[in-house]
């Protein structure tokens, strides 16, 4: 869950970059574990919002990285935005299947096949979209998405104090 940040108007621009930064990071790999369970959708949900959390706060940001690590500061948000696509295409099927069987439980046992036969074609939509989630966790790792973040952190923090 994200923690609300206070923010300081007087201190510098790079060091509230620094903390907001480093705690949307760090709420964004709190809420992986347990993300490709399929049967607790709300994992996916909550990643998702931190993807956007963070998203905005390298936005917000950018200009703290303009100079010496602008390209790396563009890189880590391509992979933020990336890893927010995959668990988008994860959270859409999620969200359908969760309807259409509130949909089935409320209508005529004899009108519900066609209803299932959709929620079984979303099943295999979760699946394969699950599969791309889980490749776009493991290439957050391998390419230390959370251990990069922190060190544009500390960057905005140094530029702060130049």
């Amino acid at each position: 869950m994200a923690e609300d940040i206070e923010l300081d108007p007087g201190e510098p621009f790079g060091v509230a970059a620094s903390r907001v930064v480093r705690q949307r990071a760090d709420e964004l790999f709190a809420e992986q574990a347990g993300v490709l369970d399929t049967d607790d959708i709300e994992r996916v949900h909550d990643m998702r919002v931190a993807t956007r959390r963070l998203r905005a706060a390298l936005e917000i940001f950018a200009d703290c990285w303009v100079d010496g690590m602008g390209s790396e500061h563009k890189a880590v948000l391509k992979e933020v935005k990336g890893l927010a696509d995959a668990l988008g295409e994860r959270r859409d099927p999620d969200v359908q299947i969760e309807e259409l069987e509130k949909l089935a439980a409320r209508m005529p046992v004899g009108d519900r096949p066609g209803v299932e036969h959709v929620v079984a074609r979303m099943r295999e939509r979760q699946i394969a979209a699950n599969t791309v989630l889980a490749t776009a966790l493991e290439h957050a790792r391998d390419e230390d998405l959370h251990v990069r973040l922190r060190a544009l952190s500390t960057a905005a923090l140094e530029l702060a104090a130049s």
